[in-house]
């Protein structure tokens, strides 16, 4: 399957970062953890520029600790600035003001030295679905923004103050307009980050059930309660079908409401918490 997703309105949201540009001091980068590689949208670096950035790992809690440990020793190595979070719960809000406010550290007190109390500015940015104004609203500890467990939900800028001295602007989810990397693409489509619209979920649940076959085998057996006897993908399919009871008239099997059960079962973790990318991987 091909991937390509990128309406009009991400186009106006690269416009509104940019036009924002002059009055940011840094970047909030939030990235889904179960697919962090696919998550950098290399159309941001512009954006980014020479400003600092913090890495905000999120959605921690549907990976395996010991793969997110890889992660966390690949962005130590590169000297990268970052935190892991699980934007649902409270429990990361510190450390991620905390390390706001050290990358900002230098901008604050050259402005004391000056006698000015300076603001911190940061633009929070990232794909759809990452959990971006969910981030911010357990930094406000209070909901300031429209969050959904879809792709595309906040669709105009807001700002909002976190702190006395910290306003984020918290933008719309938006991807590359031309993604290159399939194999990243269809990642995204996993996680939700892509519309639901453009895709096929058939396509997208024969991708997943390839994709488990290969790196997460005795999760998927486990769930669906399946014998070690399979080899094509479509077999597990109509497997699950049957175990499932997904069958319409005259015995056939109905792929389209099959192919939702596999992608809602990967989403909710019902089939375990899976890492899509190792740490192995350039962003």
């Amino acid at each position: 399957m091909h991937i390509q997703w990128f309406p009009g309105h991400m186009t106006k949201a690269l416009r509104m970062m940019e036009s924002n540009l002059k009055v940011i001091d840094s970047i909030v980068y939030v990235l889904d953890a179960r697919a962090i590689s696919a998550c950098i949208n290399h159309k941001f670096d512009k954006i980014i520029g020479h400003r600092p950035v913090l890495y905000v790992l999120n959605k921690c809690d549907m990976v395996e600790r010991a793969e997110l440990d890889r992660w966390e020793k690949y962005f130590k190595a590169q000297g990268l600035n970052y935190v892991i979070s699980n934007s649902i719960s409270n429990k990361h809000v510190k450390s991620v003001i905390d390390k706001l406010a050290k990358i900002n550290s230098e901008l604050v007190d050259r402005y004391l030295a000056k006698g000015v109390n300076r603001m911190i500015r940061a633009m929070v940015i990232g794909v759809p679905n990452t959990g971006k104004s969910t981030l911010i609203n357990s930094l406000c500890r209070g909901k300031r923004t429209t969050t959904g467990n879809k792709a595309g939900v906040t669709r105009g800028k807001q700002w909002v103050r976190i702190e006395n001295n910290i306003d984020l602007l918290d933008t719309p989810g938006t991807m590359s307009p031309n993604i290159y990397d399939q194999e990243k693409a269809i990642h995204l489509a996993f996680i939700g980050s892509v519309n639901e619209d453009i895709l096929d979920f058939s396509e997208l649940a024969f991708e997943l059930i390839k994709w488990l076959m290969l790196n997460k085998k005795k999760q998927l057996l486990a769930r669906y309660e399946l014998e070690d006897k399979y080899t094509e993908t479509l077999e597990i399919i109509d497997a699950i079908a049957i175990k499932r009871g997904l069958i319409m008239k005259k015995a056939q099997i109905d792929y389209e409401r099959t192919a939702r059960v596999i992608i809602d079962d990967f989403r909710k973790l019902r089939i375990g918490k899976i890492m899509l990318e190792k740490a192995d991987v350039e962003l």
